[in-house]
């Protein structure tokens, strides 16, 4: 990733940002407000979505993949994908810096999802033109077979709030690639990012009117709609398992092709062997990463005995003096949670653990001083053992991590599988054999070794267990989203 977006001057429009349906700006639907987790002061208006607005895009994606060239023509797609990525990329510091101010996100790390987008969109298009999936055979004498990947239809991608453009891309870009057709459902807590990611819909030539619609919902009766809808062919939803669930059950009556990234409970299994002074600001990193409001944030530490009590001390400190600050603010290692109902529900959570668990660091609100008016909490450290507590079994979806010890690898093992998570999953120690080892004995979708958080597009992400079903990105993401179909042909008998 070589781009590097400067930051320019960005002011709110007052008028509602529409939806991007069938190739046009459509402002049907409600009025809604966007806050500012960093302030609690509304940032701007959008059209929220309803009934009619989904059927209209769900309508406009099936129409475009059964009437235009699209699904056909793998280099109109490649090129249109290529073109999106530009103007993603022309429009990524202003993006950037909008994400920051809606999502709550630091600066740095909202411009590093637009790096990536731009980045993975690239991926896609080139991936369009791979032939990939298809093969041909002479199975007996005469007898011919030949197989060709074809696009499943239409394609309902459903994106969470803490990366929504990274996220959605993810997923539009292997189903644009395969020839599908999309409705993307964008969260309504990112609506005036929603809608800059729309303009640049907008503004890329080579997508027919109708093959990528963007529209923002702040319930969930669009999101029912194109799990339900018999023209919708498959879903891609990142999220929670519980709606994950709820997807899966409520799109099997239409046998809907799924793709869900669900929740994780990610492990960091720290050995006596490994170098704490590499190890502590990586498992810090991995819990104020997106204030740890994400999939793989490492909410879970499982350190041997032998460097426990130097560990815990070392993240006792260092969580005590994390600096928190508003999203734009440089020295901040510490953003707000979304929202203020998220801050009270991670805090009912905290408290309900806290009743049976150790603390070793208490956070918690910020009720006084300058941040007082934004949705921000402190890092909450527990120290416990019992593999069925509370706060191990549950995803907080915030600044709260589990200090655990083992006391040999089968230990480590047996705790890092001890939830129906299997996101991602760390391991530190400097034998190279037992990083390999353990990692291979981790139930997980994705192993880090001696780090955490590093992915590209190049390579799949999967969830095992409750983490999800199916992979995005690398060279499989694409096959999410086509069907094989095979023909077969005799010859005349040879003479």
């Amino acid at each position: 990733m070589t781009q590097h977006f400067s930051t320019p001057h960005f002011s709110t429009q007052s008028e509602p940002r529409p939806n991007w349906i069938n190739g046009t700006w459509n402002n049907g639907g409600t009025i809604g407000e966007t806050i500012s987790p960093s302030t609690g002061k509304a940032l701007g208006r959008y059209v929220d979505i309803g009934p009619e607005e989904a059927r209209q895009a769900i309508e406009a994606a099936r129409a475009a993949f059964d009437t235009t060239s699209w699904s056909r023509d793998r280099s109109l797609r490649s090129r249109a994908l290529f073109e999106l990525a530009d103007r993603i990329e022309a429009s990524g510091a202003e993006m950037a810096l909008m994400l920051s101010r809606e999502g709550g996100k630091l600066l740095a790390q909202t411009q590093w999802e637009l790096q990536g987008s731009v980045e993975w969109l690239r991926y896609s298009a080139a991936s369009a033109m791979l032939q990939t999936g298809g093969r041909a055979l002479e199975t007996a004498p005469g007898v011919y077979f030949h197989s060709d990947p074809e696009p499943m239809g239409v394609v309902g991608v459903i994106s969470p709030w803490n990366s929504p453009i990274v996220l959605s891309i993810r997923a539009i870009g292997p189903a644009l690639a395969a020839g599908c057709t999309v409705v993307l459902k964008m969260p309504h807590q990112t609506a005036l990012t929603n809608a800059l990611f729309a303009e640049a819909v907008a503004a890329t030539t080579l997508l027919p009117a109708g093959a990528l619609n963007v529209i923002t919902e702040s319930g969930s009766i669009g999101a029912a709609m194109l799990v339900d809808s018999p023209d919708v062919n498959a879903i891609s939803y990142t999220g929670s398992t519980k709606v994950g669930r709820i997807i899966a059950k409520n799109g099997a009556r239409t046998l809907k092709r799924l793709n869900l990234e669900l929740g994780g409970k990610t492990p960091l299994v720290v050995f006596d062997d490994a170098d704490l002074s590499v190890v502590v600001p990586q498992i810090v990193t991995a819990l104020v990463v997106m204030n740890g409001q994400f999939c793989c944030t490492g909410s879970r530490v499982l350190v041997q005995r032998g460097i426990a009590g130097a560990l815990r001390e070392a993240l006792i400190e260092a969580y005590q003096n994390v600096r928190l600050g508003e999203s734009e603010d440089p020295n901040a290692q510490l953003g707000p949670l979304i929202d203020k109902a998220s801050v009270r529900r991670v805090d009912e959570l905290v408290a309900e653990a806290a009743a049976s668990t150790r603390i070793l660091v208490r956070g918690g609100p910020v009720t006084e001083g300058p941040l007082a008016g934004g949705a921000f909490y402190r890092p909450t450290l527990f120290e416990v053992q019992p593999l069925d507590s509370f706060v191990i079994q549950n995803e907080i979806f915030g600044p709260v991590q589990t200090f655990e010890v083992f006391d040999d690898e089968a230990d480590a093992i047996h705790r890092a599988n001890a939830t129906e998570f299997g996101l991602a999953a760390s391991v530190f120690t400097a034998d190279g054999a037992r990083a390999r080892r353990v990692g291979k004995a981790i139930q997980a979708g994705t192993i880090w070794m001696n780090c955490w958080g590093v992915i590209s597009e190049h390579f799949e992400e999967s969830g095992f267990k409750q983490s999800g079903i199916g992979v995005l990105c690398g060279p499989r993401a694409i096959e999410q989203f086509q069907e094989i179909k095979v023909y077969a042909s005799v010859d005349a008998p040879l003479a």
